[in-house]
Formats: structure tokens, sequence, C-alpha cells
């Protein structure tokens, strides 16, 4: 069987996992809350409602595989936002946002092997974000095609979603793909759902409430990305 193409998730996979404080999170996004005489300007009201409206926004993804926006966050809170206003949510994020250094060397060997390279990522956030986080980190030249969840109806492990990421490095049989992540109900359980082989990055701390009814079995283990030529070369 052929490897046309690899394909990686972003959070945890193609970056390192990090516990994160979610109600400093929450603060920040709070800050982009568009205040009116008829709501009031306590950032601590605002970010208890925005924590709870990501519970709901990811439980969907979770249970349904619906995806969302930052925008569609806020609105599950109940609150009206100034998109300009989110420097501050996007601030308290950068720093969790930078690129394994192994992944250049590796996605270069993977051009000059002929095989693409592809991101599918669950994510709220806009593709211009994701995108400028390569391109700051050298990356984003290596890239065939990426799909972030943010701007297509579904979320992994939707097969849909998979198909979009197929579809966007430019390949059409799912047998010869290989997906990538740290997840072993979005990932791994469903890029294998869609026809791929899944390798799993075991490095994550999954919260409970995002772990699905299906754990996959991986076709193989990568204990860091520098694994991948070695454990794709059966497959090839």
């Amino acid at each position: 069987m052929a490897v046309d193409a690899v394909i990686f998730d972003w959070g945890g996979t193609l970056t390192a996992w990090h516990d994160i404080d979610f109600h400093a999170e929450s603060l920040a996004l709070a800050q982009a809350v568009r205040t009116t005489p008829d709501v009031s300007d306590d950032h601590h009201a605002h970010a208890a409602r925005l924590h709870e409206a990501g519970s709901v926004v990811w439980g969907r993804s979770r249970d349904h595989q619906q995806s969302a926006t930052i925008g569609d966050l806020f609105d599950a809170a109940g609150l009206d936002h100034d998109p300009d206003l989110l420097d501050a949510y996007y601030a308290f994020w950068e720093p969790h946002t930078l690129t394994d250094p192994e992944v250049g060397p590796l996605w270069r060997w993977l051009r000059a092997e002929g095989v693409r390279v592809g991101v599918l990522s669950n994510t709220i956030w806009p593709r211009a974000w994701h995108r400028g986080f390569f391109e700051r980190d050298g990356v984003l030249d290596l890239l065939d095609g990426d799909v972030y969840t943010s701007e297509i109806p579904w979320t992994k492990p939707s097969p849909e979603a998979f198909r979009a990421a197929m579809a966007a490095v430019g390949v059409t049989d799912p047998t010869a793909c290989v997906y990538v992540g740290d997840r072993l109900f979005d990932d791994v359980w469903g890029a294998q759902n869609a026809g791929m082989r899944a390798v799993h990055i075991p490095h994550s701390t999954i919260p409970a409430d995002q772990i699905g009814h299906t754990e996959g079995e991986p076709d193989a283990v990568a204990h860091r990305l520098a694994d991948l030529p070695d454990l794709l070369a059966p497959w090839r």
C-alpha cells in the first residue's frame, strides 16, 4: 500500500501539550465582550458564562461532531463581542502554540519523499491564526493543505472532516493516507473510521470531559515526531 499523504492534528501533536488555566483563559476572552448600558463590564461574570459556553460548544463537538467558531462561543454564552478586542485571548494562547522543532525536518523529508503534508485541527479559531503560527515558525510553506473545523460544518471524528482534509491535500483514497494525532477518539478512531491508518502521539493528558465514547487502537505509536519515517517504512 502506498502512502500518498500524512495528515496531522495540531494541538498536542504539532505543538507540545500544555495544561491550561481555563479560568484565566475565560477572563482573557471576556475582555472582548461588547458592553452597553444594559450589559455590565463584570469580567468575572462574563468569564463564568464563557467557561460554561465552552463546555457546551465542545460537548457538541464531542457528541455530535458539530463545529463552532469563536463567535458561536459568545452566542452560546449570550454575550455580544467585538472581534477587534480578542487581543488578550490571542495573547493568552500564543505561548502554547509553538511548533515542535521536529516538524520542519519531518515535513521536509515527507515532501522530498513525494508524500503530501496536511493538517486537520478541531478548533474554534480562524484559519488566519493557525496559518500565522505556522508562518511564524517557518513551516507554512511545507503544507500541501490544511483544514480547520471552524470553517467546515464538522469536527473530528466525523468522516466528513477527514474527507475535507483529504480533499485539501488532493488525495482521494483514504487507504493511502496516514493520520497522526494525540487523541484516541477524535484522531485514531476517527481516522480509522474514515478508512485511514492512524498513528498515536501519546503525550497529552486529555480532560475527562473531552474523551469520546470509543478509544481506537492505533496502527502505530510515535513517541516523538522524528519516529514517523521508521513507522511509515513498512507501509511504503
